[in-house]
């Protein structure tokens, strides 16, 4: 938006004169952020490592004719893409759901005349005019109001509405959203109660709401640091294995001299070390995940964030909407005279004869159709008497509301019944305020603030509730001239949602830490911090964050789990912190305030019912039920999917190993190829479904909630995964090795070797599957626990080489000789044997993988 549109006064402008110059000079909308094609995300998806690897070896497989192969891989690779712009174009549309909250319809005085606008079309200098459940179209200043409360909560996090009013603004010139009694009105609220005129003063961009989107536009999401991972290993493999294959090349080349044999030789050594089943895996595991997780109704904006999950250290949460239910509910009834109740169910019944009286008449004092949260638990707890068909409210009509004023933060509605002369007056408000109003005597009023300060430390919102009877006629033009009663006090909370305890609980045992980071009072957050079970020992507020530099901050956030009364920006300098203290960042929210955080955060987690557009789209998860408890299923599965993937990336370490010495083993001895292209393109067929499937369906480890997360820095693959794949991979070329050469060396026709030492190499490979399924119990234990894929695999396998070894024109294709039933047992051998000596060395290297 251009410098000049913040100013445009279009007073005394023509509809048709403000129009054009409205197209001149641009709406009230945020900048539209530089948009990325389809076309363009798909060429930077095409630029990873990662992917272009898994393309190259289905074109590889592609040249050598195996076509179902290389539908398999490219099928993947194309699937990445997909699913990578969809989630990059979901991604891109933040700004836009920022421009739709920022534009509702309003009513604003041009010409003289009251015109409703679409809110877009709004400019500074505009005077709006504001009502209840109106959207507020742009930061501006109060001009005028009438008894005017706005829910900002959107912007801070605060679970009631603010009260405005009308001052001096150079006595404020400083301002931000939050907090009673202020002159200005921001973009994004909604007005609760009262009406009001205020000229605007900030759209688009400079207003808070647009600070917030031009902020989001700065933040670059937390980058995967799985896929950077391996990325980094493929590249290596890569580079790895075309190096070896070159050399291979030379060798055949020239010590046999045929090198057109040299080459394909090459090529087959390529391919047993090309490591495709990488992109393969993480594709797999990422996608499963994620639908697994939809079945506990938590959306998956990023499938790498929830392997990230796992791995979380902290958990950021907002208050509102996030551990309480952002629903105002009456729990503490309080009469003068000491007794208490607090109410167990929105139902009128449950309430007591002596504190039927003062409900009803806190329904009397307020809105008949309430949009303010404490006055809606109002009548969801006395129930609407006025709507009854019988009763004594049943034919009262309302005929006067005194508003709020700052000098009396009380208000008064007078009844008056076809029933009865004179008129029933019911006020609510600040006890204080209701005090006065009655006239309470020196001990009462002190009765009365002993029990507002043990509400108010449990984190309540108290009102005080008055009764009078006018039998007058003119009624008087102040609420003090009525004669009020004091029937007792209100105190509001917005409950805890009930299965937060429970998953705060499992958070801790899993060293997960709960932080709550709040725009509401610090009593009513250390009070809902305390149900929910966090460690309190010391609340911050948003005006120590704001002294505090950034090494200071780093400090504090280290012991704080509550941080109250903060702003924005403030939220996103604590996540920012938590990350520099080398933190795994998970951020719940659910206002257009947590979107920067929420973005800025290694996970951010959004809710989905009561949450805003712009929180779900900055997030990586969704929770569609605002349950709290299925983050804990989301760490649960994020461990599953590491465990599994660690387990799967060894599986696939190891078992390149074999194929690469069986490959080169004859080029460097002068015998009897073993593998070639067809060998490796059906061993492929069978790691891939294996390595992705297998161990993607592995149910998690017994401990898996009850250890501490990993640390930050840990990597996928350890030197201790690495070696103990290469002590797997190497037994297995070993033993299979030393049977291929007994064999030729018992004069075994070269055919019937290569059948006898390539079924060795698959019984070996199944042995392997067993070994890895578990890296904390034995085979034996996980060979009990279902899994479904593993026994389609098994059984296909089985199919497939017994479909190798009689049928003719496959047994031709592989070069395989006839087996004797002899000849099978003896190959099992090799992996009956590497599964032994697996089995008595893991509880060795158990504890070093796991960590």
């Amino acid at each position: 938006m251009a410098e000049d549109v913040s100013a445009t006064d279009l007073t005394g402008l023509s509809e048709a004169e403000a129009t054009a110059r409205l197209r001149v000079e641009g709406h009230n909308e945020l900048p539209s952020p530089e948009r990325r094609t389809p076309i363009r995300i798909a060429l930077d998806v095409l630029r990873e490592p990662m992917l272009a690897l898994l393309l190259s070896g289905g074109v590889i497989y592609l040249l050598l004719g195996d076509l179902q192969e290389a539908l398999l891989l490219l099928g993947f690779g194309a699937m990445s893409i997909v699913i990578t712009i969809v989630q990059e174009t979901r991604t891109e549309r933040v700004l836009e759901a920022l421009r739709d909250l920022t534009s509702p319809r309003a009513l604003v005085m041009r010409d003289g005349v009251r015109r409703r606008i679409a809110g877009r079309d709004v400019v500074r200098g505009d005077l709006i005019i504001l009502g209840d459940g109106d959207r507020v179209p742009a930061d501006a200043v109060l001009l005028d109001s009438h008894d005017l409360q706005v829910d900002e909560s959107l912007l801070t996090g605060e679970s009631v509405p603010v009260r405005k009013q009308v001052v001096e603004t150079d006595a404020v010139a400083e301002h931000r959203p939050g907090g009673d009694d202020q002159p200005f009105v921001y973009s994004g609220s909604l007005v609760v109660r009262g009406e009001g005129a205020a000229r605007v003063t900030s759209t688009g961009p400079r207003s808070e709401i647009g600070k917030i989107g031009a902020s989001l536009r700065t933040l670059q999401a937390e980058p995967p640091r799985l896929q950077q991972q391996t990325a980094r290993l493929v590249r290596f493999c890569f580079f790895g294995g075309a190096a070896v294959s070159i050399v291979a090349v030379l060798l055949y080349g020239t010590l046999r001299g045929d090198w057109l044999q040299a080459l394909l030789s090459g090529v087959a050594i390529g391919m047993s070390m090309l490591p495709e089943e990488f992109g393969v895996v993480l594709t797999v595991f990422m996608a499963m995940g994620a639908w697994r997780i939809s079945k506990v109704r938590v959306l998956t904006r990023r499938a790498a964030a929830i392997e990230t999950l796992g791995s979380a250290t902290v958990l950021c949460t907002d208050k509102t909407g996030t551990l309480t239910l952002n629903e105002m509910s009456v729990v503490e009834l309080r009469l003068l005279d000491g007794a208490c109740m607090r109410p167990k169910s929105t139902n009128p019944g449950c309430v007591r004869p002596e504190f039927s009286k003062m409900l009803r008449y806190g329904v009397l004092a307020s809105s008949s159709q309430p949009l303010d949260p404490m006055e809606r638990a109002l009548h969801a707890l006395a129930g609407d008497a006025r709507k009854e068909n019988s009763g004594p409210d049943a034919h009262r009509q309302l005929v006067r509301t005194y508003g709020l004023r700052p000098e009396l933060l009380a208000m008064t509605q007078v009844w008056r019944s076809s029933l009865a002369e004179e008129c029933v007056v019911a006020a609510k408000g600040a006890p204080e305020a209701i005090a006065r109003l009655c006239g309470l005597s020196r001990a009462d009023q002190e009765s009365m603030r002993n029990a507002v300060g043990l509400m108010a430390e449990q984190g309540l919102r108290v009102l005080g509730v008055a009764a009078a009877v006018f039998k007058g006629g003119q009624l008087p033009c102040s609420q003090e001239a009525f004669a009020f009663r004091f029937l007792g006090l209100v105190g509001f909370a917005d409950p805890l949602r009930s299965n937060v305890p429970g998953a705060v609980r499992e958070c801790r045992s899993a060293g997960i830490r709960v932080t709550m980071i709040t725009g509401d009072y610090p009593a009513t957050a250390t009070a809902i911090a305390k149900q929910a079970g966090l460690d309190v020992h010391e609340v911050i507020t948003g005006d120590q964050i704001r002294l505090m530099n950034d090494v200071q901050l780093a400090e504090h956030v280290r012991r704080v789990n509550v941080f109250a009364r903060v702003l924005p920006e403030q939220k996103l300098r604590i996540v920012q912190a938590m990350k520099q203290n080398g933190e795994i960042v998970a951020m719940t929210g659910d206002g257009v305030n947590d979107a920067p955080s929420l973005k800025a955060a290694h996970i951010g987690i959004a809710m989905g019912g009561r949450g805003t557009d712009v929180a779900r789209e900055a997030s990586s998860i969704v929770l569609l039920d605002d349950d709290f408890s299925a983050i804990i299923s989301a760490v649960r599965l994020g461990r599953r999917i590491y465990d599994n993937l660690r387990k799967a990336m060894a599986f696939i370490f190891a078992v390149h190993v074999p194929i690469a010495g069986l490959t080169l083993l004859p080029l460097v001895f002068g015998l009897p190829l073993i593998l070639g292209p067809v060998h490796i393109a059906f061993l492929e067929l069978i790691i891939d479904p294996v390595c992705s499937l297998v161990f993607e369906a592995e149910r998690e480890e017994r401990d898996v909630m009850a250890r501490p997360p990993r640390r930050a820095d840990s990597p996928l693959f350890t030197w201790t995964l690495v070696s103990w794949s290469v002590l797997q991979g190497a037994l297995i070329f070993v033993l299979v090795a030393v049977l291929f050469v007994i064999a030729l060396h018992a004069g075994m026709p070269a055919d019937e070797v290569r059948a006898l030492a390539f079924f060795a190499l698959i019984g070996s490979i199944v042995g392997l599957v067993l070994v890895n399924r578990s890296f904390s119990s034995s085979f034996l234990s996980a060979f009990f626990r279902p899994n479904l894929a593993l026994a389609v695999i098994l059984l296909s396998i089985a199919g497939a080489l017994g479909t190798a070894l009689l049928w003719p024109p496959a047994s031709s294709l592989f070069r395989f000789g006839p087996l004797h039933p002899d000849d099978l047992m003896i190959a099992l051998g090799p992996g009956v044997a590497m599964l032994v000596v697996l089995e008595l060395l893991k509880p060795l290297w158990r504890r070093r993988l796991r960590s």
